[in-house]
C-alpha cells in the first residue's frame, strides 16, 4: 500500500510539474520597456582658448547591502500571502550572516501560512487515508498535522539554515527574470541542486538543500506510522521533495507572469533583476 501510494503520489508530482512547464512555456513573454538611446549632442569646436568640456563618467547605480537587500524580501509575498523571504532578484546579492539565515528561516512560522498549508495538506492525507496508523477522527488529523508541521519546519532547518552555515552557502533562490523562457525553465530546476558560495559567489553543487531534503526525510522516520518507516521509504520522500522543490522554484522564477495571469492585469508586474 505504501508503495502504491508513492507512486500514486510521484505520478500526481510529475503531472503538475509538466503541466507548469507546458503552462510557462506558453505564457507571453512580460512586456519591458524599450530602452531608450540617448540623445546624440551636436559637436562643436571649442573656441580658441577655451578648455573642450571633457566627457563624464557614466552614472553607476550603487550596489545594495546585505541588510537592505533582506529588508526587502521581508515585504515580498504571493498573492499578499504567501511568504517569499527567500527569494532576491538581485543577482550580486552579497552573502547572508549566520543571523540572517536564521531570520529568513524563522520569519516565516511567525504568520499563518505554513500552519494553514499543514493543515490543507492533513485534510488531504486523511481523506484519501495516507498514513492509515495514525488513524482517522481528530485523533488521527492531529497526528497529520503535526507531521506536515515538521517535515516543513525540518527541511527549513535544515536545507535553509544549519547546512548553509556549516558549507557556507546561499540558500536563497536567486531569480533569473531575463532570456528565453526555456533557459529561465532549466535554470529554475537546476537551483534544487545548485547554489551559491559565500566566500567569492561562485554558483557550486547545493550540499545544503540536496543533505537537508536526505536528513528531513530521515528524521521523519521517527514519528511517521510504523509501516511507513525505512531507507526505501525516506528515499522516495526525499525524491518527491526534489520534485516539489523544483516545482516551487518554477513558480518563483515565473511569478510576475503568473501573478499578470491571475490579476489579469494589462501588463505583467515589473520585476528589475539586478
Amino acid at each position: 500500500m505504501s508503495r502504491m501510494r508513492f507512486r500514486r503520489n510521484l505520478i500526481f508530482v510529475a503531472t503538475l510539474l509538466l503541466w507548469a512547464i507546458s503552462g510557462l512555456a506558453q505564457t507571453p513573454a512580460a512586456e519591458t520597456p524599450a530602452a531608450q538611446t540617448p540623445a546624440v549632442q551636436a559637436t562643436t569646436t571649442p573656441a580658441p582658448g577655451v578648455d573642450a568640456p571633457q566627457p563624464q563618467a557614466a552614472e553607476t547605480v550603487p550596489q545594495k547591502s546585505s541588510a537592505e537587500i533582506v529588508a526587502e524580501a521581508k515585504k515580498q509575498k504571493m498573492l499578499g500571502v504567501v511568504p517569499m523571504y527567500g527569494v532576491t532578484n538581485y543577482q550580486y546579492a552579497p552573502a547572508l550572516t549566520q543571523g540572517q539565515k536564521f531570520d529568513l528561516m524563522i520569519r516565516g512560522y511567525a504568520g499563518p501560512f505554513p500552519y494553514l498549508a499543514a493543515g490543507f495538506q492533513a485534510g488531504l492525507s486523511q481523506a484519501f487515508d495516507n498514513f492509515e496508523g495514525y488513524g482517522q477522527g481528530a485523533s488521527g488529523y492531529g497526528k497529520r498535522f503535526g507531521a506536515s508541521l515538521l517535515d516543513g519546519f525540518n527541511s527549513g532547518f535544515f536545507s535553509n539554515y544549519l547546512y548553509p552555515v556549516i558549507f557556507k552557502q546561499d540558500p536563497r533562490y536567486f531569480r533569473l527574470g531575463e532570456g528565453s523562457k526555456k533557459r529561465r525553465i532549466v535554470y529554475a530546476m537546476e537551483q534544487e541542486f545548485v547554489t551559491k558560495r559565500d566566500s567569492d559567489r561562485k554558483r557550486v553543487f547545493s550540499y545544503s538543500n540536496v543533505l537537508g531534503a536526505f536528513t528531513a526525510g530521515g528524521i521523519s522516520n521517527a514519528y511517521y506510522p510504523q509501516e511507513e518507516r525505512g531507507f526505501g521509504l525516506t528515499m522516495s520522500r526525499t525524491a518527491v521533495s526534489f520534485a516539489w522543490g523544483s516545482v516551487g522554484n518554477l513558480v518563483l522564477e515565473f511569478w510576475p507572469e503568473i501573478s499578470h495571469a491571475v490579476r489579469h492585469t494589462r501588463k505583467a508586474d515589473v520585476v528589475t533583476v539586478k
